[in-house]
Formats: structure tokens, C-alpha cells, sequence
């Protein structure tokens, strides 16, 4: 099944290093992570964009970020390298309204931990292992379509503890071939704009091939960019609604 009820305005971040660097991860994703999500997210009528760490600003130009409603991000390498002005600009966006969305080794970016406040730091270890994704809040709108659990049958491991704060919802809790547990589905608001971490997703596994994987990203950016919520007013207000008793 795939549709989309928001018909957002999507631009998907990637570093787009280890496509160029590593040729095991070259032949999972020859054309970039970006680009195998553009491509396995294109039947759910969002309207996508991409934009890659080497770009002028990063390829989130203020113009770019103006038009997105949900920003989709995936790092890893290459964190620090990311220009904290950018990060400014598109956490001021969050904070508006944009939906942001952080994959996998994205728990370390800049962007992803100002949100958090925390370190955002965890358990993780490479050894091929089975990811079951355990759906822990069946009647969220992230986890339509999904069965009881995602299996995948190699993955990077991510454990507990997890540095985050608690999510306003859980939605996926992972378990592993080695025992750990993880908590990989978390969703926060931030100011107007809605946040999702997504674990799955190391880029030497076709994981963004899955169905279910990229269902759930699809549900994500519906969910980010739902709006239509009061619009809030802040600052000083010289005149009140009322009459103040005692004043004229």
C-alpha cells in the first residue's frame, strides 16, 4: 500500500561520503542513500528534494529550507563537519513547524543532539545481525501498515542505555540476534515542529530497500507535516483583551 495524505515537501540530507569512499557501500547504494530513499519513497506522492554535506551550505540553502516541510537526515563520518550556522537554521525551522526525521547513525548529529539536549550516545556493535522491530504503539499513525514487528536480517546493533530524553511516544522497541534492546522508533515535539528518530539504516545493509522501512518513513513525513494547529504569539502585549479594573 502506498499513499500519502499530507503531499508534503520533502528534502532528504545525506552526507554522501562512505557512497564515495567505500565500494562496499558504494554497491548497496551506488547512487546515494538520498537517492535510494527519493527513489523508494516516489510512490507515496511527496514532492522530494535531496541535498548532500558538500553542497554550498550544505544544499540547505534558506530558500530550500523555506520550502521543506519535512527534513529526512542521515550522517555519520562527518558530523563535526557540518556547519553549526546551518545547524542554527534548520533547528529555528524545527522549532516553526518543519517535521524533521533522523536516521540511524544520525543520533550524532549536531542537529539531532541540540535537540535532545543529551549526549545521545548508546551501545552499538557490527556482526551481522537480526533486527526485530517490535511495534509498541500499534494505534499511531507511524506504525500504519506495519504488522506486529519489521524483521531484518542484517543490521547493525544498536543497545540500551540510549542518552535521549524519554519520547513524548515510543512507537518501535528493537531487539537483537546478540540479546540487546533498543529503543528505535522515538517521537518528540519541538516548539510548532514534530521530530522522529528512526534507527534501522547502516549503510552497508540494503535496508533502505525494505518495505516496511521505508512505509515507516513514508508514515514519519505524514505525521512531521501535519499542521493546522493554533498559531502561537509571543512577546510583549501593551493592549489587553479586557478592560483592566482600576485603569482607564
Amino acid at each position: 500500500m502506498t499513499e500519502s495524505t499530507s503531499g508534503a515537501r520533502v528534502t532528504i540530507w545525506n552526507e554522501y561520503r562512505h557512497e564515495r569512499n567505500n565500494p562496499i557501500v558504494t554497491k548497496v547504494y551506488p547512487e546515494g542513500i538520498h537517492n535510494a530513499l527519493k527513489e523508494g519513497l516516489a510512490s507515496y506522492g511527496f514532492e522530494i528534494g535531496t541535498a548532500t554535506l558538500d553542497e554550498p551550505q550544505h544544499g540547505l540553502t534558506d530558500e530550500v529550507l523555506e520550502s521543506t516541510d519535512v527534513l529526512v537526515w542521515w550522517g555519520h563520518m562527518a558530523h563535526d563537519d557540518v556547519d553549526d550556522t546551518i545547524v542554527e537554521k534548520v533547528h529555528n525551522r524545527v522549532l516553526q513547524g518543519m517535521g524533521l526525521i533522523v536516521l540511524h547513525s544520525g543520533h550524532y548529529a549536531k542537529i539531532f543532539k541540540k535537540l535532545m539536549g543529551t549526549s545521545c550516545a548508546l551501545k552499538w556493535r557490527e556482526a551481522d545481525e537480526k533486527e526485530r522491530l517490535w511495534v509498541v504503539n500499534p494505534s499511531h499513525p507511524i506504525a500504519a501498515g506495519i504488522g506486529e514487528y519489521i524483521e531484518l536480517p542484517q543490521e547493525e546493533m544498536y543497545g540500551e542505555h540510549f542518552d535521549i530524553p524519554a519520547p513524548d511516544e515510543l512507537v518501535f522497541v528493537s531487539w537483537f540476534e546478540g540479546g540487546e534492546v533498543f529503543r528505535s522508533g522515538c517521537a518528540y515535539y519541538r516548539g510548532q515542529g514534530k521530530v522522529f528518530y528512526f534507527r534501522p539504516g547502516h549503510e552497508s545493509y540494503p535496508t533502505y530497500y525494505n518495505k516496511d522501512v521505508l512505509r515507516v518513513i513514508a508514515n514519519a513525513v505524514n505525521w512531521a507535516a501535519a499542521t493546522g494547529g493554533a498559531t502561537p504569539a509571543y512577546g510583549h502585549v501593551p493592549v489587553p483583551l479586557e478592560r483592566i479594573r482600576g485603569r482607564e
